[in-house]
Protein backbone atom coordinates (compact mmCIF):
# COMPACT_ATOMS: atom_id res chain seq x y z
CA UNK A 1 0.00 0.00 0.00
CA UNK A 2 1.36 3.43 -0.95
CA UNK A 3 1.88 6.15 1.66
CA UNK A 4 -1.01 8.16 0.24
CA UNK A 5 -3.31 5.12 0.18
CA UNK A 6 -2.48 4.38 3.80
CA UNK A 7 -3.12 7.99 4.84
CA UNK A 8 -6.43 8.15 2.98
CA UNK A 9 -7.61 4.85 4.46
CA UNK A 10 -6.70 6.04 7.96
CA UNK A 11 -8.46 9.39 7.40
CA UNK A 12 -11.62 7.55 6.31
CA UNK A 13 -11.46 5.34 9.43
CA UNK A 14 -10.91 8.41 11.63
CA UNK A 15 -13.89 10.21 10.11
CA UNK A 16 -16.01 7.12 10.69
CA UNK A 17 -14.98 7.28 14.36
CA UNK A 18 -15.51 11.03 14.80
CA UNK A 19 -18.55 11.84 12.66
CA UNK A 20 -21.21 10.26 14.85
CA UNK A 21 -20.40 13.39 16.94
CA UNK A 22 -21.42 11.65 20.15
CA UNK A 23 -18.32 12.99 21.91
CA UNK A 24 -15.96 15.95 21.41
CA UNK A 25 -13.94 15.55 18.21
CA UNK A 26 -10.57 15.87 19.96
CA UNK A 27 -11.56 13.14 22.43
CA UNK A 28 -12.81 10.81 19.67
CA UNK A 29 -9.65 11.42 17.64
CA UNK A 30 -7.41 10.82 20.66
CA UNK A 31 -9.19 7.50 21.25
CA UNK A 32 -8.77 6.63 17.56
CA UNK A 33 -5.01 7.23 17.76
CA UNK A 34 -4.80 5.07 20.91
CA UNK A 35 -6.47 2.24 18.99
CA UNK A 36 -3.95 2.67 16.15
CA UNK A 37 -0.56 3.03 17.90
CA UNK A 38 1.41 2.17 14.76
CA UNK A 39 0.39 5.37 13.00
CA UNK A 40 3.43 7.60 12.58
CA UNK A 41 3.79 11.31 13.33
CA UNK A 42 3.20 12.28 9.68
CA UNK A 43 0.13 10.04 9.42
CA UNK A 44 -1.35 11.50 12.60
CA UNK A 45 -0.76 15.03 11.36
CA UNK A 46 -2.46 14.32 8.03
CA UNK A 47 -5.40 12.61 9.75
CA UNK A 48 -5.93 15.39 12.31
CA UNK A 49 -5.75 18.08 9.65
CA UNK A 50 -8.17 16.18 7.41
CA UNK A 51 -10.67 15.47 10.18
CA UNK A 52 -10.82 19.05 11.43
CA UNK A 53 -10.93 20.44 7.89
CA UNK A 54 -13.91 18.18 7.20
CA UNK A 55 -15.61 19.27 10.44
CA UNK A 56 -15.18 22.96 9.61
CA UNK A 57 -16.80 22.51 6.21
CA UNK A 58 -19.00 19.50 7.01
CA UNK A 59 -22.30 20.92 5.74
CA UNK A 60 -21.03 22.23 2.40
CA UNK A 61 -18.64 19.29 2.00
CA UNK A 62 -21.43 16.75 2.49
CA UNK A 63 -23.69 18.69 0.13
CA UNK A 64 -20.97 19.03 -2.51
CA UNK A 65 -19.95 15.36 -2.25
CA UNK A 66 -23.61 14.30 -2.15
CA UNK A 67 -22.79 11.62 0.39
CA UNK A 68 -22.11 11.05 4.09
CA UNK A 69 -19.91 8.02 3.45
CA UNK A 70 -16.65 8.48 5.45
CA UNK A 71 -14.46 7.13 2.64
CA UNK A 72 -15.94 9.50 0.06
CA UNK A 73 -15.82 12.40 2.54
CA UNK A 74 -12.15 11.63 3.16
CA UNK A 75 -11.48 11.86 -0.57
CA UNK A 76 -13.53 15.06 -0.86
CA UNK A 77 -11.75 16.61 2.13
CA UNK A 78 -8.34 15.70 0.72
CA UNK A 79 -9.18 17.32 -2.62
CA UNK A 80 -11.25 20.32 -1.61
CA UNK A 81 -9.87 21.22 1.82
CA UNK A 82 -6.30 19.87 1.88
CA UNK A 83 -5.53 20.78 -1.72
CA UNK A 84 -4.34 17.36 -2.91
CA UNK A 85 -4.43 16.81 -6.66
CA UNK A 86 -6.08 13.87 -8.40
CA UNK A 87 -2.64 12.86 -9.65
CA UNK A 88 -1.44 12.51 -6.03
CA UNK A 89 -4.54 10.58 -5.01
CA UNK A 90 -4.95 8.38 -8.08
CA UNK A 91 -2.78 5.47 -6.81
CA UNK A 92 -4.93 5.37 -3.65
CA UNK A 93 -8.30 5.27 -5.46
CA UNK A 94 -10.29 2.53 -7.10
CA UNK A 95 -11.56 3.09 -10.66
CA UNK A 96 -15.03 3.98 -9.34
CA UNK A 97 -13.58 6.37 -6.77
CA UNK A 98 -11.38 8.05 -9.37
CA UNK A 99 -14.36 8.57 -11.67
CA UNK A 100 -16.39 9.98 -8.77
CA UNK A 101 -13.52 12.27 -7.70
CA UNK A 102 -13.26 13.68 -11.23
CA UNK A 103 -16.97 14.44 -11.19
CA UNK A 104 -16.57 16.07 -7.78
CA UNK A 105 -13.81 18.37 -9.03
CA UNK A 106 -15.91 19.41 -12.02
CA UNK A 107 -19.03 20.02 -9.93
CA UNK A 108 -19.87 23.64 -9.05
CA UNK A 109 -21.06 24.39 -5.56
CA UNK A 110 -24.39 26.17 -5.29
CA UNK A 111 -24.14 26.73 -1.54
CA UNK A 112 -25.66 29.94 -0.14
CA UNK A 113 -26.55 31.38 3.26
CA UNK A 114 -25.80 29.15 6.23
CA UNK A 115 -24.54 26.31 4.03
CA UNK A 116 -21.98 28.57 2.33
CA UNK A 117 -20.35 29.38 5.68
CA UNK A 118 -20.96 25.92 7.16
CA UNK A 119 -23.30 26.72 10.01
CA UNK A 120 -26.59 25.16 11.06
CA UNK A 121 -29.55 27.34 10.09
CA UNK A 122 -30.52 28.17 13.68
CA UNK A 123 -27.03 29.47 14.55
CA UNK A 124 -26.85 31.49 11.31
CA UNK A 125 -30.18 33.08 12.21
CA UNK A 126 -29.08 33.78 15.81
CA UNK A 127 -25.93 35.50 14.56
CA UNK A 128 -28.05 37.56 12.19
CA UNK A 129 -29.91 38.98 15.19
CA UNK A 130 -26.77 39.48 17.30
CA UNK A 131 -24.36 40.81 14.64
CA UNK A 132 -26.32 41.59 11.48
CA UNK A 133 -23.55 43.59 9.81
CA UNK A 134 -20.72 41.22 10.75
CA UNK A 135 -22.39 37.82 10.62
CA UNK A 136 -20.74 36.73 7.39
CA UNK A 137 -17.26 37.94 8.44
CA UNK A 138 -17.52 36.16 11.79
CA UNK A 139 -18.80 32.93 10.25
CA UNK A 140 -16.01 32.92 7.66
CA UNK A 141 -13.38 33.55 10.35
CA UNK A 142 -14.41 30.23 11.90
CA UNK A 143 -13.47 28.36 8.72
CA UNK A 144 -9.73 28.70 9.29
CA UNK A 145 -7.76 27.20 12.21
CA UNK A 146 -6.92 29.48 15.12
CA UNK A 147 -3.29 30.41 15.86
CA UNK A 148 -1.24 28.88 18.66
CA UNK A 149 -1.08 31.37 21.54
CA UNK A 150 1.16 31.01 24.57
CA UNK A 151 1.09 32.78 27.92
CA UNK A 152 4.36 33.29 29.74
CA UNK A 153 4.56 32.73 33.48
CA UNK A 154 5.89 36.05 34.84
CA UNK A 155 7.20 34.28 37.94
CA UNK A 156 9.62 32.32 35.74
CA UNK A 157 10.44 34.35 32.64
CA UNK A 158 9.76 37.48 30.61
CA UNK A 159 8.07 37.62 27.25
CA UNK A 160 11.31 38.74 25.61
CA UNK A 161 13.33 35.92 27.17
CA UNK A 162 10.74 33.30 26.18
CA UNK A 163 10.60 34.65 22.65
CA UNK A 164 14.39 34.43 22.39
CA UNK A 165 14.48 30.89 23.81
CA UNK A 166 11.87 29.75 21.30
CA UNK A 167 13.75 31.45 18.45
CA UNK A 168 16.89 29.55 19.46
CA UNK A 169 14.96 26.37 18.66
CA UNK A 170 13.67 27.77 15.35
CA UNK A 171 10.22 28.49 16.76
CA UNK A 172 9.01 31.89 15.59
CA UNK A 173 6.78 33.77 18.03
CA UNK A 174 5.63 37.39 18.23
CA UNK A 175 3.95 39.34 21.05
CA UNK A 176 0.17 39.15 21.01
CA UNK A 177 -1.43 42.53 20.21
CA UNK A 178 -3.32 42.89 23.48
CA UNK A 179 -2.19 40.58 26.27
CA UNK A 180 1.07 41.71 27.94
CA UNK A 181 1.90 38.05 28.66
CA UNK A 182 1.06 36.53 25.27
CA UNK A 183 3.11 35.14 22.42
CA UNK A 184 1.62 34.04 19.09
CA UNK A 185 3.54 31.18 17.47
CA UNK A 186 3.90 30.55 13.76
CA UNK A 187 2.74 27.09 12.69
CA UNK A 188 1.96 24.28 15.11
CA UNK A 189 5.28 23.20 16.66
CA UNK A 190 5.25 20.46 19.30
CA UNK A 191 5.94 22.22 22.58
CA UNK A 192 5.15 19.68 25.29
CA UNK A 193 8.77 18.54 25.49
CA UNK A 194 10.24 22.02 25.21
CA UNK A 195 12.22 23.16 28.25
CA UNK A 196 10.08 26.30 28.62
CA UNK A 197 6.90 24.22 28.79
CA UNK A 198 8.28 21.56 31.11
CA UNK A 199 9.60 24.20 33.51
CA UNK A 200 6.25 25.98 33.68
CA UNK A 201 7.60 29.13 32.03
CA UNK A 202 4.94 28.96 29.29
CA UNK A 203 1.41 27.62 28.96
CA UNK A 204 -0.84 27.26 25.92
CA UNK A 205 -3.67 29.78 26.32
CA UNK A 206 -5.58 31.81 23.77
CA UNK A 207 -5.15 35.57 24.08
CA UNK A 208 -8.84 36.08 24.81
CA UNK A 209 -8.60 33.89 27.91
CA UNK A 210 -5.51 35.75 29.06
CA UNK A 211 -7.32 39.10 29.01
CA UNK A 212 -9.97 38.02 31.52
CA UNK A 213 -7.31 37.92 34.24
CA UNK A 214 -6.84 41.66 33.90
CA UNK A 215 -10.57 42.17 34.48
CA UNK A 216 -10.46 40.13 37.67
CA UNK A 217 -7.35 42.19 38.61
CA UNK A 218 -6.53 40.34 41.84
CA UNK A 219 -4.21 41.98 44.36
CA UNK A 220 -1.41 40.12 46.05
CA UNK A 221 -3.10 39.75 49.45
CA UNK A 222 -6.61 38.99 48.10
CA UNK A 223 -8.78 35.95 48.64
CA UNK A 224 -9.86 34.86 45.16
CA UNK A 225 -12.13 32.11 43.80
CA UNK A 226 -12.06 30.65 40.29
CA UNK A 227 -15.59 29.24 40.50
CA UNK A 228 -15.49 27.00 37.40
CA UNK A 229 -11.75 26.34 37.29
CA UNK A 230 -11.73 23.35 34.92
CA UNK A 231 -8.18 22.43 33.96
CA UNK A 232 -6.95 25.67 35.49
CA UNK A 233 -5.69 27.86 32.67
CA UNK A 234 -7.19 31.01 34.15
CA UNK A 235 -6.41 29.85 37.69
CA UNK A 236 -2.71 29.76 36.85
CA UNK A 237 -2.92 33.23 35.34
CA UNK A 238 -4.66 34.65 38.41
CA UNK A 239 -2.08 33.02 40.68
CA UNK A 240 0.74 34.56 38.68
CA UNK A 241 -0.89 38.01 38.77
CA UNK A 242 -1.07 37.59 42.56
CA UNK A 243 2.68 36.78 42.56
CA UNK A 244 1.85 33.52 44.36
CA UNK A 245 0.57 35.44 47.40
CA UNK A 246 -2.88 35.65 48.98
CA UNK A 247 -5.20 32.66 48.65
CA UNK A 248 -6.71 31.34 45.42
CA UNK A 249 -9.38 28.64 45.42
CA UNK A 250 -9.87 26.60 42.24
CA UNK A 251 -13.36 25.06 42.43
CA UNK A 252 -14.95 22.67 39.96
CA UNK A 253 -17.53 19.88 39.98
CA UNK A 254 -15.32 17.62 37.84
CA UNK A 255 -12.52 15.65 39.47
CA UNK A 256 -11.23 14.76 35.99
CA UNK A 257 -10.81 18.42 35.02
CA UNK A 258 -9.15 19.28 38.33
CA UNK A 259 -6.77 16.35 37.85
CA UNK A 260 -5.52 18.05 34.69
CA UNK A 261 -4.70 21.12 36.79
CA UNK A 262 -2.41 19.18 39.14
CA UNK A 263 0.65 18.77 36.84
CA UNK A 264 0.22 22.28 35.47
CA UNK A 265 0.14 23.67 38.99
CA UNK A 266 3.28 21.75 39.90
CA UNK A 267 5.12 23.21 36.90
CA UNK A 268 3.91 26.75 37.60
CA UNK A 269 5.69 27.16 40.92
CA UNK A 270 2.57 28.69 42.49
CA UNK A 271 2.01 28.03 46.19
CA UNK A 272 -1.21 30.01 46.71
CA UNK A 273 -3.62 27.78 44.74
CA UNK A 274 -6.03 25.45 46.57
CA UNK A 275 -8.02 23.15 44.26
CA UNK A 276 -11.25 21.67 45.60
CA UNK A 277 -13.93 19.54 44.00
CA UNK A 278 -17.48 20.67 44.80
CA UNK A 279 -20.72 18.75 44.40
CA UNK A 280 -22.66 21.72 43.01
CA UNK A 281 -23.01 25.47 43.46
CA UNK A 282 -24.53 24.91 46.94
CA UNK A 283 -21.59 22.84 48.19
CA UNK A 284 -20.29 23.33 51.74
CA UNK A 285 -17.05 24.81 50.36
CA UNK A 286 -19.12 27.52 48.71
CA UNK A 287 -21.17 28.21 51.85
CA UNK A 288 -18.00 28.36 53.98
CA UNK A 289 -16.55 31.11 51.80
CA UNK A 290 -19.74 33.20 51.62
CA UNK A 291 -19.12 36.93 51.94
CA UNK A 292 -15.35 36.52 52.38
CA UNK A 293 -13.94 36.76 48.85
CA UNK A 294 -12.36 39.81 47.19
CA UNK A 295 -12.48 38.56 43.62
CA UNK A 296 -14.60 35.81 42.02
CA UNK A 297 -14.31 34.61 38.43
CA UNK A 298 -17.19 32.67 36.86
CA UNK A 299 -15.92 31.30 33.56
CA UNK A 300 -19.25 29.63 32.95
CA UNK A 301 -19.91 26.43 30.99
CA UNK A 302 -21.21 27.60 27.62
CA UNK A 303 -21.78 26.64 24.00
CA UNK A 304 -18.13 27.34 23.19
CA UNK A 305 -19.11 28.98 19.90
CA UNK A 306 -16.36 31.55 20.28
CA UNK A 307 -13.85 28.71 19.82
CA UNK A 308 -15.19 27.25 16.57
CA UNK A 309 -11.83 27.76 14.84
CA UNK A 310 -10.42 25.18 17.26
CA UNK A 311 -13.52 23.12 18.03
CA UNK A 312 -15.58 23.05 14.80
CA UNK A 313 -17.56 20.01 15.94
CA UNK A 314 -19.40 22.19 18.47
CA UNK A 315 -21.54 23.83 15.79
CA UNK A 316 -22.87 20.40 14.80
CA UNK A 317 -23.12 18.96 18.33
CA UNK A 318 -24.86 21.87 20.09
CA UNK A 319 -28.57 22.48 19.58
CA UNK A 320 -30.78 25.52 19.98
CA UNK A 321 -32.49 23.80 22.90
CA UNK A 322 -29.16 23.23 24.60
CA UNK A 323 -28.51 26.99 24.64
CA UNK A 324 -31.61 27.55 26.77
CA UNK A 325 -30.48 24.83 29.19
CA UNK A 326 -27.00 26.36 29.37
CA UNK A 327 -28.44 29.81 30.04
CA UNK A 328 -30.41 28.52 33.01
CA UNK A 329 -27.27 26.90 34.40
CA UNK A 330 -25.21 30.04 33.80
CA UNK A 331 -27.73 32.17 35.71
CA UNK A 332 -27.65 29.73 38.65
CA UNK A 333 -23.86 29.66 38.78
CA UNK A 334 -23.56 33.43 38.65
CA UNK A 335 -26.10 33.88 41.45
CA UNK A 336 -24.31 31.28 43.60
CA UNK A 337 -20.89 32.82 42.97
CA UNK A 338 -22.22 36.23 43.95
CA UNK A 339 -22.81 34.97 47.51
CA UNK A 340 -19.03 34.65 47.93
CA UNK A 341 -18.24 38.29 47.15
CA UNK A 342 -17.66 40.54 50.13
CA UNK A 343 -18.74 44.21 50.15
CA UNK A 344 -16.40 46.15 47.89
CA UNK A 345 -15.45 43.00 46.06
CA UNK A 346 -15.66 42.08 42.39
CA UNK A 347 -17.38 39.36 40.38
CA UNK A 348 -16.39 38.68 36.76
CA UNK A 349 -18.72 36.67 34.51
CA UNK A 350 -17.15 35.26 31.35
CA UNK A 351 -17.94 32.86 28.52
CA UNK A 352 -16.28 31.78 25.30
CA UNK A 353 -19.58 32.33 23.50
CA UNK A 354 -20.76 35.08 21.15
CA UNK A 355 -24.50 34.57 21.73
CA UNK A 356 -26.44 37.23 23.69
CA UNK A 357 -28.56 34.52 25.35
CA UNK A 358 -25.43 33.32 27.17
CA UNK A 359 -23.90 36.75 27.71
CA UNK A 360 -25.88 39.99 27.85
CA UNK A 361 -29.10 38.28 28.92
CA UNK A 362 -27.41 36.54 31.86
CA UNK A 363 -25.75 39.75 33.08
CA UNK A 364 -28.93 41.81 32.68
CA UNK A 365 -30.97 39.21 34.54
CA UNK A 366 -28.42 39.06 37.33
CA UNK A 367 -28.26 42.83 37.79
CA UNK A 368 -32.06 43.04 37.85
CA UNK A 369 -32.14 40.67 40.81
CA UNK A 370 -29.02 41.82 42.70
CA UNK A 371 -29.27 45.51 43.56
CA UNK A 372 -25.99 45.41 45.50
CA UNK A 373 -24.07 44.83 42.25
CA UNK A 374 -23.41 47.31 39.46
CA UNK A 375 -21.83 46.90 36.04
CA UNK A 376 -18.19 47.95 35.98
CA UNK A 377 -16.19 49.21 33.03
CA UNK A 378 -14.13 46.50 31.29
CA UNK A 379 -12.37 48.99 29.00
CA UNK A 380 -11.27 51.15 31.94
CA UNK A 381 -9.98 48.07 33.78
CA UNK A 382 -7.95 46.95 30.77
CA UNK A 383 -6.57 50.48 30.36
CA UNK A 384 -5.35 50.40 33.98
CA UNK A 385 -3.46 47.22 33.13
CA UNK A 386 -1.92 48.81 30.04
CA UNK A 387 -3.96 46.68 27.62
CA UNK A 388 -4.65 48.65 24.40
CA UNK A 389 -8.20 47.42 23.85
CA UNK A 390 -11.57 49.13 24.21
CA UNK A 391 -14.73 47.18 23.43
CA UNK A 392 -16.88 49.22 25.81
CA UNK A 393 -18.11 48.45 29.30
CA UNK A 394 -18.41 44.79 28.33
CA UNK A 395 -15.50 42.81 26.92
CA UNK A 396 -16.51 41.45 23.51
CA UNK A 397 -13.89 39.68 21.43
CA UNK A 398 -14.33 38.20 17.95
CA UNK A 399 -11.83 36.36 15.74
CA UNK A 400 -12.62 38.47 12.67
CA UNK A 401 -12.03 41.70 14.61
CA UNK A 402 -9.36 40.84 17.15
CA UNK A 403 -7.63 37.70 15.86
CA UNK A 404 -8.35 35.71 19.02
CA UNK A 405 -11.18 33.42 20.07
CA UNK A 406 -14.65 34.83 20.60
CA UNK A 407 -15.08 35.83 24.23
CA UNK A 408 -17.38 37.81 26.52
CA UNK A 409 -16.85 39.17 30.02
CA UNK A 410 -18.62 41.53 32.40
CA UNK A 411 -17.17 43.15 35.52
CA UNK A 412 -19.72 43.24 38.34
CA UNK A 413 -18.84 45.38 41.38
CA UNK A 414 -20.43 44.86 44.78
CA UNK A 415 -21.14 48.04 46.71
CA UNK A 416 -19.67 48.42 50.16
Amino acid sequence: MSVRARELAALADALAAVLPLTSPADVALHQFFRRHPKLGHRDRGFIAEGVFAALRRLRSLTSHAQTKDPRRLAIASAIRELGLSLRELEPALSADELSWARELKARRSAAAGAEAVDLPDWLWDALGEALPDERDALARSWLTPGPLDLRINPLKTTREAAQAALAADDIVAAPTPYSPLGLRVEGKPALQRHALFQSGAIEVQDESSQLVGYLVAPRRNNMVVDFCAGAGGKTLLLGALMRSQGRLYALDVSARRLARLKPRLARSGLSNVHPAQIEDERDRHVKRLAGKIDRVLVDAPCSGFGTLRRNPDLKWRQTQGAIAELAAKQARLLAAAATLVKPGGRLVYATCSVLPDENDAIVEGFLAGHAQFTLGDAAAELARAGVPLDTGRLLRLYPHRHGCDGFFAAVLERSA
